[in-house]
C-alpha cells in the first residue's frame, strides 16, 4: 500500500509518463525537472529488489523502453543539444542498476529486503492497474481516488 501511495506521489511530479501518459505537443523552454528527478526515483527503487529476483530486470527493462522514448521526447522539445540528452539518459539508465548495487551494498537495505520488495511491488501494481483502468484523457490527481486508497488501507488493517 506504501508503493502505491509513493506512486501516486511520484505521478503527482511526472504527470503519469512513466506508464505512457504523455499530453502537450508544444515545444517546451525548460528541462522538465521534476518529470526527471521523479522517473528517476522511480528507476531506482525498481533496482533495489532485482538483486535477488535477476528475472524482474527483464521486465523493468522492458518497462524502462516506452519511458526512455517520452523522457527523451520532453528533452528534445526542452531544446537541449544532443550532448545534454545523452548525459540525462545516461543518468536515467544508471538508476536501476544503482539501487542493485545499493541494495547489495547497505546493510539497512538489505535487512528490510521483504518490506521494501513490497513497496516496488506496489509501486508496479499501481502503474499497471493505471494503464488499465485509466486509459481515457481525461486522467487527473484525484482525490477521490487517494481516499478510496487510504479507506482500503485502514480496512486491510483492521480486517
Amino acid at each position: 500500500m506504501i508503493g502505491i501511495l509513493f506512486q501516486i506521489i511520484l505521478e503527482f511530479f511526472s504527470k503519469g509518463a512513466e506508464h505512457g501518459h504523455v499530453h502537450g505537443h508544444e515545444t517546451m523552454v525548460q528541462i522538465p525537472w521534476l518529470l526527471f528527478i521523479s522517473l528517476c526515483i522511480h528507476a531506482f527503487l525498481e533496482g533495489l529488489p532485482v538483486n535477488r529476483h535477476h528475472n524482474l530486470a527483464w521486465g523493468i527493462s522492458i518497462h524502462h523502453l516506452p519511458i526512455a522514448v517520452i523522457l527523451t521526447t520532453f528533452f528534445i522539445k526542452s531544446q537541449l543539444n544532443k550532448t545534454a540528452i545523452f548525459f540525462f539518459m545516461l543518468t536515467f539508465a544508471i538508476m536501476t542498476p544503482l539501487g542493485t548495487l545499493v541494495a547489495n551494498k547497505v546493510g539497512f537495505l538489505t535487512e528490510y529486503y521483504t518490506e521494501i520488495t513490497a513497496i516496488v511491488i506496489g509501486i508496479l501494481f499501481h502503474i499497471s492497474s493505471t494503464i488499465i483502468f485509466e486509459s481515457s484523457e481525461g486522467h487527473k490527481f484525484n482525490i477521490a481516488k487517494v481516499s478510496m486508497i487510504v479507506l482500503g488501507i485502514l480496512l486491510a488493517y483492521f480486517i
